[in-house]
C-alpha cells in the first residue's frame, strides 16, 4: 500500500515515486480545510458548484505532488478512469431516481403515501417511527439506497407536511436505512465485509448485533425525546390542511401502492436496483395517465400550451427529466409537491465525478497507502488496532470517496494484525461495517453522502447531526474494544508464531 500499484494501470514511473507522509497529507488537509471554509460561506448551496471546484482543486494539488515525484499523468488518469467507472452504476441510479421522483409525484404515489402517513402517524412518534419503517424496508431489500429512493422520499414528504425539520427526518431515514443495510443478509456491503475477511455471513451478522442493537436503541430514544419536545399543535393543524389539499388535487387510489410494492418486491427477490427502479418509473408513468390525467395535461399545457394534442406526452416527459410543481394554493404544501426529475440530480453527479477524480489520484499515486501505513505503525494492542481500523475506514471514505473501498482496503490491510493480536476475524469484519459502511453517508463528497443528499433533498452537513445511528456506531465498536466486552479471541494455537511479545502482553493485560 505504500507505493502505487503501477501494474494495475500498465504504467512505469521514471524515478522512485513514494511520497512522504507530509506530502500525502497536503491534499487531504487542503480538502478538509477548504471545504469547511467553503461551507461556511456558501452554506447548503455548496452543491451548486463551489464544493465541486474545491474537490477538483484538491485533486490538482495531489496530481501536482505525484507528478513532482515522477509519476506519469497517464498513470494518474487511469486511476481516475478506474474510480469513475466504479461509480457509473451509482450515477445511473441517481438519474433513474430523479425520474422516479417525478413520475411518483405526478401519479399520486408519493402524495398517497404522505396522506396515509399523516392519517396513521402522530407527530410525537413520527421520528422514531421513521427509523423503524426505514429499517424494516432496508432489511427487506438489503439496500439503504433503495430505501431512501422509495419510502424515504415519502417519509420526507410526511415530515414536511407535519412541519418537521427536514434534516431531522433525513437523519431518521438514514439511521434506519443503514441499520437495516448492515444486518440484512441481502446487503452488498454486509456480504462484502464478511467475504473480504473470510467470515461466514451469519457469523458476521450475529457478531455485529452486539454493537448494532445498542446503537439503534440509543438512536430511537434520542428521536423519541426530540419528538416529545416538539410543539405538535400547529403540526396537527398543518397535517389536516395537507390531507384536505391532497384529497382535492389527487385521485388517492390505494392501487397506486402497487408501484412501490413492486419495486421493493423486486429488490427482495434480488433484482438489481437499477432495473427495479426503472420498473417503478414505468409504473409511475402508467399510473399518472390512469389516475391523474388532468394533472399530466396541466403540466404539459404549461410547457406547450393547452391546445396541443401532445400535452399528455409532454407532461409525462417533463416529470421524467425536468421540474414540475403542482399548486394547491398553500405555500407550505406546494413545497412538498415539487420535483426536478433527472436534471435535479446533475449537480450531485457532478459532485461524485469530482470526488472520484480526487480519490483516483490519491489511490493511484500511493498517497492513500502512505497515510494508512503510518496509521498501522501506531498499532500496539487490540484497542489501538480497532481504533486504527475504524480511523482508516473513515479516512478512505473521506479521501477515496467510495464506501466499497472503505471496506475492501482496510479488509485487506488488517487481517494479519488482528491475528497477531489474537483476535478472531469477525472483530475486523464488524469494525469495517461499524466504521466503513455507516460513515460513508456522512461525507458530502462520498458517493453515499452525495446520493442521499440528492435523493432526500437535504444537504449532507445539515442531516449529519441527526444521523445518530451512523455517528454512534463507530464509537460503539471502539467502546467495546476499550471495555473489552464481546471481543472474540483466537485460541493460542491459532495465533501466528511470529507474534510480537509486546502485542501478546498488551492484549492479555486487558
Amino acid at each position: 500500500m505504500a507505493t502505487p500499484s503501477f501494474e494495475k494501470y500498465k504504467m512505469t514511473p521514471t524515478v522512485p515515486t513514494k511520497p512522504s507522509f507530509f506530502q500525502a497529507l497536503i491534499p487531504v488537509v487542503y480538502l478538509v480545510v477548504a471545504l469547511s471554509l467553503n461551507v461556511s460561506i456558501f452554506g447548503n448551496t455548496g452543491l451548486q458548484g463551489s464544493n465541486q471546484i474545491i474537490i477538483l482543486s484538491a485533486a490538482a494539488i495531489a496530481a501536482a505532488i505525484a507528478m513532482f515525484r515522477g509519476i506519469y499523468w497517464e498513470h494518474l488518469q487511469e486511476g481516475i478512469k478506474h474510480n469513475i467507472n466504479s461509480s457509473a452504476v451509482a450515477i445511473l441510479i441517481l438519474l433513474m431516481v430523479g425520474a422516479l421522483t417525478g413520475t411518483w409525484l405526478l401519479s399520486g404515489i408519493i402524495p398517497l403515501m404522505i396522506y396515509y402517513g399523516l392519517l396513521l402517524l402522530s407527530p410525537l412518534v413520527f421520528l422514531p417511527a421513521a427509523v423503524v419503517i426505514s429499517a424494516l424496508v432496508s432489511i427487506s431489500t438489503g439496500s439503504s439506497w433503495t430505501t431512501a429512493a422509495t419510502i424515504g422520499i415519502a417519509l420526507m414528504g410526511i415530515g414536511g407536511a407535519m412541519g418537521m425539520n427536514p434534516a431531522m427526518v433525513a437523519g431518521a431515514v438514514i439511521s434506519g436505512a443503514y441499520f437495516g443495510d448492515k444486518i440484512s443478509p441481502m446487503s452488498d456491503t454486509t456480504n462484502l465485509a464478511s467475504g473480504i475477511v473470510g467470515v461466514p455471513l451469519f457469523t458476521h451478522i450475529r457478531y455485529m448485533l452486539f454493537t448494532t442493537i445498542p446503537s439503534i436503541l440509543i438512536t430511537l430514544v434520542l428521536f423519541l425525546i426530540i419528538g416529545l419536545t416538539l410543539n405538535t399543535d400547529s403540526q396537527i393543524v398543518q397535517s389536516g390542511a395537507t390531507i384536505l389539499a391532497l384529497q382535492e388535487r389527487f385521485d388517492l387510489n390505494p392501487l397506486l401502492l402497487i408501484a412501490p410494492a413492486t419495486v421493493i418486491l423486486m429488490v427482495v427477490k434480488k433484482a438489481p436496483a437499477l432495473p427495479a427502479i426503472f420498473v417503478g418509473v414505468l409504473l409511475g408513468a402508467v399510473f399518472a395517465v390512469v389516475f391523474q390525467l388532468n394533472l399530466v395535461q396541466e403540466i404539459g399545457a404549461k410547457v406547450i400550451g393547452s391546445n396541443n394534442a401532445s400535452i399528455t406526452y409532454v407532461g409525462l416527459a417533463q416529470s421524467l427529466f425536468g421540474d414540475i410543481a403542482i399548486k394547491t394554493g398553500s405555500t407550505t404544501i406546494d413545497g412538498l409537491l415539487m420535483s426536478y426529475g433527472m436534471a435535479g440530480m446533475l449537480k450531485t453527479i457532478w459532485l461524485i465525478i469530482s470526488a472520484m477524480t480526487f480519490g483516483g489520484i490519491m489511490e493511484a499515486s500511493g498517497m492513500l497507502g502512505v497515510i494508512t501505513t503510518a496509521i498501522m505503525s501506531k498499532v500496539h494492542n487490540h484497542v489501538t488496532l480497532v481504533t486504527a481500523t475504524a480511523g482508516t475506514c473513515l479516512l478512505i471514505n473521506v479521501t477515496a470517496s467510495d464506501q466499497y473501498l472503505a471496506i475492501v482496503l482496510p479488509g485487506k490491510m488488517f487481517p494479519d494484525s488482528f491475528q497477531q493480536i489474537g483476535l478472531q476475524p469477525q472483530n475486523l469484519s464488524r469494525t469495517l461495517e461499524d466504521a466503513g459502511t455507516v460513515t460513508s453517508v456522512l461525507v458530502p463528497w462520498n458517493t453515499c453522502g452525495a446520493y442521499h443528499a440528492g435523493v432526500l433533498g437535504v444537504a449532507t452537513l445539515s442531516y449529519l447531526p441527526f444521523c445518530f445511528f451512523n455517528l454512534i456506531s463507530p464509537l460503539m465498536t471502539i467502546l467495546y474494544a476499550v471495555v473489552g466486552i464481546k471481543i472474540a479471541r483466537l485460541d493460542s494455537s491459532d495465533i501466528a508464531s511470529d507474534l510480537p511479545v509486546a502485542s501478546l502482553q498488551s492484549d492479555n493485560a486487558v
